[in-house]
């Protein structure tokens, strides 16, 4: 069985409309880009560590620096001292170091000083750890070429 042929008129085709291509709104890109510029510039800032340039005193022993675990004193030849990486005064280092021997006796200190550093600098420290009953101190030093 064949259909009977529709007239030419009766026939209706559907008029396809022409699709538009996508656009991609550049604008919102640009302003997500720039948040995440400002995040990443904001949390890279906060890598960064203060650092001491310090010309360590030469010896010829053969072993040069200090304890593994010794709590470090930083003494430059200009500025505040510094206990790791905080500075201190000689009453905060004071309290610090007591409170440092009350949670482990065996505590020991590494003073790493300048060699322009004030000779008074490094006595006051001294003085400091033997109050708070630190039995050994031993000093950075670098080896003599």
């Amino acid at each position: 069985m064949s259909r009977p042929a529709a007239a030419p008129d009766a026939m209706q085709f559907a008029v396809r409309k022409r699709r538009q291509t996508p656009t991609v709104i550049i604008i919102s890109l640009i302003d997500v880009l720039i948040v995440v510029l400002i995040f990443l510039m904001v949390t890279t800032t906060f890598k960064q560590q203060p650092s001491v340039r310090l010309a360590l005193p030469e010896t010829r022993r053969t072993k040069a620096g200090a304890t593994e675990n010794a709590l470090i004193v930083t003494i430059p030849k200009e500025g505040p001292m510094f206990l790791r990486t905080e500075p201190v005064t000689l009453d905060i280092l004071r309290e610090k170091l007591i409170e440092a021997v009350r949670q482990n006796p065996q505590t020991t200190l590494a003073i790493r000083a300048d060699t322009a550093a004030p000779w008074g600098q490094v006595v006051n420290v001294l003085e400091v750890a033997k109050a708070a009953n630190i039995r050994v101190a031993d000093a950075f030093t670098k080896a003599a070429q």
